[in-house]
């Protein structure tokens, strides 16, 4: 049966909560298991059997990791992600950090890329005020990237879409529709 790994850290909750909200978006369209793993509780126990990954972490302080992430990161780079789509979702603050929003994404991108993953899930900087990060290549967020400090009317259509665009992008096995309804 087919697994998608959604691993966060969160200190405040809201990574955690957009976690949730992402997994019960997936629920929606995707047949197979879901699993939501909190590295602060499992580290990152588990991630070699997921078929594919979602990964959130949060921008802290000035462009760095948030601590539960930061306490995983060396045991990332031990795991060996060749073959796996690995998509990242971010949350941080655009206004209070302009020129460090959502660098903990590019960490993290680093990291997936070192570990032979394939990133897909990028998304557009439309919308967004910040001034730099280093999560932007070529004009995009290597992620799905949330700001609930000030734009927090924008998560939930911001998932939706990002979800949408993962089906396609990691070829997610997809519940049977019938006209009116699930099959």
């Amino acid at each position: 049966m087919f697994r998608l790994g959604i691993f966060f850290g969160s200190t405040y909750g809201n990574t955690r909560d957009a976690a949730f909200e992402i997994a019960e978006e997936m629920r929606k369209h995707i047949a197979g298991e879901i699993w939501l793993h909190d590295v602060a509780d499992r580290g990152l126990q588990r991630l070699g059997e997921c078929d594919a990954l979602l990964l959130g972490v949060s921008t802290w302080n000035i462009g760095e990791l948030q601590d539960d992430w930061a306490r995983c990161l060396e045991e990332l780079g031990k795991v060996s992600l060749k073959g796996k789509r690995v998509a990242l979702f971010g949350v941080g603050d655009q206004s209070s950090y302009p020129d460090s929003f959502q660098d903990a994404l590019a960490i993290l991108a680093q990291a997936v890329r070192e570990a032979g993953g394939e990133l897909v899930g990028f998304t557009s900087t439309d919308g967004y005020f910040h001034s730099q990060s280093l999560a932007v290549e070529n004009g995009q967020f290597v992620g799905l990237a949330l700001d609930y400090d000030n734009q927090p009317e924008l998560s939930t259509p911001r998932i939706q879409a990002w979800v949408k665009q993962l089906l396609e992008e990691m070829a997610l096995p997809q519940l049977a529709r019938l006209e009116g309804g699930l099959a």
